[in-house]
């Protein structure tokens, strides 16, 4: 039943932001996670400063991992997970240390994650523990 309900959410989403592939690809990276057992427990995490956003942060056992989710149409221009880079990857662990300190985590506990997803075909691949 709440599979079906997630669907039905996903596609009213993909109704609203038929162009935007990031926010597809968000959704499908969402539903992959849930299909490996994770616990998504934040989608567009923003600290109260800064300017950046975790796209998704779930359990994956007794690690919290933080989700960078890129989106391509295609692989023509090489692979989505290229575009995170080093300023990113600052950016992210300084919005991590912000969730971790509010959720009461242990930083050891936690790993950086991307999921890159290609639309055309249609390809979802996880890299764990993407970067530190």
């Amino acid at each position: 039943m709440l599979s079906l309900i997630y669907r039905a959410a996903d596609a009213m989403r993909r109704r609203s932001y038929e162009a935007n592939h990031g926010r597809i690809g968000e959704d499908l990276a969402h539903r992959y996670l849930r299909d490996k057992g994770c616990t998504v427990v934040a989608r567009n995490y923003r600290p109260a400063v800064g300017h950046c956003e975790i796209d998704l942060v779930a359990w994956h056992g007794e690690t919290l991992a933080f989700i960078e989710v890129k989106t391509r149409d295609t692989a023509e221009f090489g692979e989505p997970e290229r575009a995170v880079d080093g300023e990113k990857q600052r950016h992210l662990v300084r919005a991590a240390r912000d969730y971790t300190r509010r959720a009461g985590v242990e930083w050891r506990q936690v790993r950086f994650d991307v999921i890159a997803v290609t639309l055309s075909p249609r390809h979802i691949e996880w890299r764990r523990d993407a970067f530190h």
